[in-house]
C-alpha cells in the first residue's frame, strides 16, 4: 500500500450502538416504514431515535442505533430501504 491508498476501517461484530442515519423525503408514515424495514433486520434501541426535518421540510432525517452483526446485515437494510423509492441516502 502506498502513502496515497487509504484502507477503510475493519468494522468488529457485533456493534451493539451502530448508528444508521436515513435521509428520505418527508411523507405521512415513512419514519414508521423506515423503522418497520430496520426492525426486521436488526434489534433498535428505541431510545435512540431521532428525527430532524430540512431547512424547507422536503426532507427527513431519521438517525436510529442498532445492534449490527454483520455486513450482510448492513448490506439488507440499505437495500430494502433504498428500494422505498422515497429514501435517498442510507448512512
Amino acid at each position: 500500500m502506498t502513502d496515497t491508498e487509504v484502507k477503510a476501517p475493519k468494522i468488529e461484530f457485533p456493534v451493539t450502538d451502530y448508528p444508521v442515519k436515513v435521509i428520505s423525503d418527508t411523507g405521512v408514515g415513512n419514519k414508521d416504514t423506515i423503522i418497520a424495514i430496520v426492525r426486521k433486520h436488526a434489534t433498535i434501541n428505541d431510545n435512540r431515535v431521532d428525527e430532524r426535518s430540512s431547512t424547507n421540510g422536503k426532507y427527513t432525517t431519521i438517525q436510529l442505533h442498532i445492534v449490527a452483526t454483520g455486513q450482510d446485515q448492513l448490506y439488507d437494510i440499505n437495500s430494502e430501504l433504498r428500494a422505498t423509492g422515497f429514501v435517498h441516502m442510507v448512512l
